[in-house]
């Protein structure tokens, strides 16, 4: 990604996207829960087969810099770190015969490994 490009100040709506799906299976896990105030936090770590990788927590604490999308009353969480990598791509949650697993699509990605869950730039 281009860094000179990047607006820290774009809007969460411009930032990223979570779709419906995502969205729906994380107010389910939120009911299963019994805790309303989490948020599905989505992050970029160091590692992986291509040299960085995704990763995804329930939190309830929301940093100043994190960039919050809201879909269907949940929230994403995406740390000033991670939204960098993260610009421009989308969550998603999919449900097929190898299992079911919240994914990213991300346009920032030059490579990516065959599991999905890594990536280099």
């Amino acid at each position: 990604m281009n860094m000179e490009n990047f607006d820290p100040q774009a809007s969460a709506d411009e930032a990223m996207h979570f779709t419906d799906a995502a969205a729906e299976k994380v107010q389910k896990l939120l009911e299963e829960e019994e805790n309303p105030a989490l948020c599905l936090r989505v992050y970029v770590t160091g590692g992986g087969c291509s040299g960085f990788s995704y990763g995804f927590t329930f939190d309830d604490k929301v940093a100043e810099d994190d960039t919050r999308i809201q879909n269907h009353g949940v929230s994403m969480l995406v740390d000033a770190m991670s939204i960098q990598y993260l610009m421009g791509g989308t969550v998603d949650y999919k449900e097929s015969l190898q299992g079911s697993q919240f994914t990213v699509q991300n346009p920032n990605a030059t490579t990516t490994c065959g599991c999905g869950s890594s990536f280099s730039i």
